[in-house]
């Protein structure tokens, strides 16, 4: 469990053997800065209300609420009100997801499902969440634990997802291809060498445009810039390292932040809970 400021604590688990994580926090002043996550994640909060940006828009989630994000969905986050919150939220990898859907299914489905509403008012689900987190994060019997996670990703599939991910994408109409394809062969650049130092210079000549022709691109298709989509790579190296028993000095080495103090501050910036906490979270599976 880790504490901050004005009462602000978290507690985190993770599984052992496959990709999912449960957080459980309150809030002040703690603020997300733009950021997305490589899993789904969905949250309840319990009391007080925070808001975000996601997809363009501000959303405010209070008491009750669900909200749902998709892997890849930048946002950010704060309280909305003086005296914060409290949410919980559970990460589940795409793996998870499609394993759930196809047993779900009898196999029928491997399709991802795409939750088009980063903030839901559904009792059923924000009950089925609930749920699901208590099993994550308490000394539930590891059968328990799977038929709740099947039970809320079947029930926010069927009651939240319009579309599979894959419809989605191959529904989307390109404005501007050349746009859409600069981006993406920075982004290619940037998942090769994110270790590295890359100039502007080289990232512009991989996308073949300008600098600032390739932030506007950037930007426009992830959601970040380029120097934090970056970084963003170098955390998300870091959790899987930390989660492997690195410590956070290493960590931070070997992921090519300036040092331990920066690492460590990035880091609960983005996800809430300090790579310490993190590391020494519960496990089990």
């Amino acid at each position: 469990m880790g504490t901050g400021a004005g009462g602000s604590w978290v507690r985190y688990w993770r599984d052992g053997t496959r990709p999912v994580e449960a957080m459980h926090a309150r809030f002040r002043d703690h603020v997300y800065p733009l950021h997305s996550h490589d899993t789904y994640s969905f949250g309840i909060t319990d009391a007080g209300a925070q808001r975000f940006r996601c997809r363009g828009a501000a959303h405010t989630s209070g008491a009750g609420m669900v909200m749902a994000f998709n892997p890849e969905d930048v946002h950010d986050g704060r309280a909305a009100a003086e005296l914060g919150y409290h949410y919980r939220i559970v990460h589940l990898g795409p793996s998870v997801v499609r394993d759930v859907l196809a047993d779900a299914t009898d196999g029928r489905s491997g399709a991802l499902p795409l939750f088009p509403h980063p903030v839901l008012t559904d009792p059923a689900l924000a009950y089925a969440l609930t749920r699901l987190h208590a099993a994550l994060a308490g000394t539930t019997d590891p059968l328990v634990r799977d038929e709740r996670l099947t039970a809320a990703v079947t029930a926010l599939a069927r009651r939240a997802a319009t579309a599979s991910a894959s419809a989605a994408l191959a529904a989307r109409t390109p404005t501007d291809r050349a746009r859409r394809q600069a981006a993406r062969r920075a982004r290619d650049l940037l998942q090769e060498a994110y270790l590295e130092a890359v100039p502007a210079e080289r990232l512009a000549a991989a996308a073949g445009c300008s600098r600032f022709a390739l932030y506007r691109a950037f930007r426009a298709e992830y959601g970040l810039a380029p120097s934090d989509y970056q970084r963003q790579l170098r955390l998300r190296r870091a959790r899987s390292l930390l989660r492997a028993g690195t410590t956070p000095a290493d960590a931070a080495a070997a992921t090519g932040f300036a040092d331990q103090a920066h690492f460590s501050r990035w880091f609960q910036r983005v996800y809430g809970v300090t790579p310490g906490v993190f590391r020494s979270a519960p496990l089990d599976g």
